[in-house]
């Protein structure tokens, strides 16, 4: 039998597998690096986080990447070039990391890569009938097996997308399996770039999961800072945001884009809400002299907006669900607070309380898709557009 093959069957037949599961996110801050003991599969599937980590991307490496990063002119050398410097660069801080937790590559079963998101095209997006959905993340897999010597599973987002899906949010797969509680109505709000949740009802029902894109969550504050304010690549703590005034003109030109009121599920990135959006919003509401920290006061306040708009349309008034938190958002004490302002009968925790890191928590999911690649059966979310019953990822194997 081909050796890689004995060693996938003998890692099928383990009671317990240790997956490495990475996550870079569009903020580009670094690489998520979670080892995840996960036992069983489906909706018997328990993890533990044994080692968290995430390890921060130099400059010139940055720059590289925005270079290609949501960007139609984009030039294709580069991005193929990029393919293959992100798997390596990745391979290599894996096997860095792995020797400062004492770990050799051999007590690895497999690592999940989510690679890097350089272009996402939903079809709401390009508007192109002729042309699908659509969504391209690079740091080829094949690399990094072969640069650690560890069976990788990676490039799941192209599954989703073949089954009818528009190649995200993913996470309603691991958060459906590792949070449902019978009895308690839940939402798990993840806030990066882009803000999404998944919906897990209280009755565990898998065929009422579903799990959506909201619209901006950092991205749009992340990118004004960046331009604003040489060396800072985020208002810290809202610290800027809380010196500024709502511009209640601004504020209503940010929310009139049409994929705001969208039916859920949907799917959005910084294809859309990025720099320029705001700058027309801005033209449009005649506000370009506005200052700076009421232009961040404004964007934390639209982000906000579109997070609750989103939630409300789940419940009932008397609702009152337990919203769990993960992603840089939460650490925007000025986001949190309007959030709380805004839904004052939900109850507000972070993954923390779930035992996951929420800074940790994409990483894990990851994980615990590659675990039901390998191990896993189809979950049926019944016909819910946008959410398909699937297994996800390509096994890239080491030689």
């Amino acid at each position: 039998m081909n050796s890689n093959w004995k060693q996938l069957f003998e890692i099928l037949h383990k009671p317990e597998r240790l997956i490495i599961g990475l996550m870079s996110g569009t903020s580009l801050d670094g690489l998520d690096i979670a080892l995840c003991a996960v036992k069983g599969n489906g909706a018997e599937t328990t993890v533990k986080v044994l080692e968290f980590t995430t390890v921060p991307y130099h400059q010139e490496f940055k720059r590289e990447v925005k270079s290609v990063f949501s960007r139609r002119d984009a030039d294709l050398q580069m991005v193929c070039l990029m393919n293959e410097k992100i798997g390596l660069y990745h391979a290599r801080l894996i096997l860095e990391t792995l020797k400062t937790w004492g770990k050799t590559p051999e007590e690895i079963d497999v690592i999940a890569s989510h690679g890097q998101t350089i272009f996402h095209a939903p079809a709401t997006l390009h508007g192109l009938l002729e042309y699908p959905n659509a969504t391209l993340q690079i740091g080829d897999g094949d690399h990094i097996a072969v640069k650690t010597g560890i069976i990788t599973v990676s490039d799941f987002r192209q599954k989703h997308l073949a089954a009818g899906g528009e190649g995200a949010p993913l996470a309603v797969y691991g958060d459906y399996l590792l949070f449902s509680k019978k009895g308690e109505d839940r939402i798990m709000l993840n806030i990066g770039g882009i803000a999404n949740f998944t919906y897990l009802p209280a009755s565990n029902d898998a065929s009422k999961v579903f799990s959506t894109d909201v619209g901006p969550g950092n991205t749009m504050m992340d990118q004004y800072v960046q331009q604003h304010y040489p060396g800072l690549y985020f208002d810290e703590n809202g610290t800027i945001g809380s010196k500024g005034t709502i511009n209640e003109d601004l504020l209503t030109a940010l929310l009139t884009n049409e994929f705001l009121h969208a039916d859920f599920p949907k799917t959005t990135g910084p294809e859309l809400f990025n720099l320029n959006y705001l700058y027309r919003a801005q033209e449009q509401s005649g506000t370009l002299n506005l200052s700076k920290e009421d232009v961040l006061a404004t964007l934390c306040a639209c982000s906000a907006k579109v997070i609750l708009a989103a939630i409300n349309r789940c419940f009932e008034k008397t609702a009152t669900p337990h919203i769990y938190m993960s992603g840089g958002g939460m650490h925007n004490p000025l986001l949190v607070r309007t959030l709380k302002a805004g839904l004052p009968k939900a109850k507000f925790s972070t993954t923390a309380q779930l035992e996951v890191n929420p800074d940790a928590k994409e990483a894990v999911l990851f994980a615990v898709l590659a675990n039901e690649t390998l191990v896993g059966e189809k979950i049926n979310f019944g016909a819910r557009e946008g959410v398909p019953s699937i297994r996800m990822g390509k096994i890239c194997l080491p030689d």
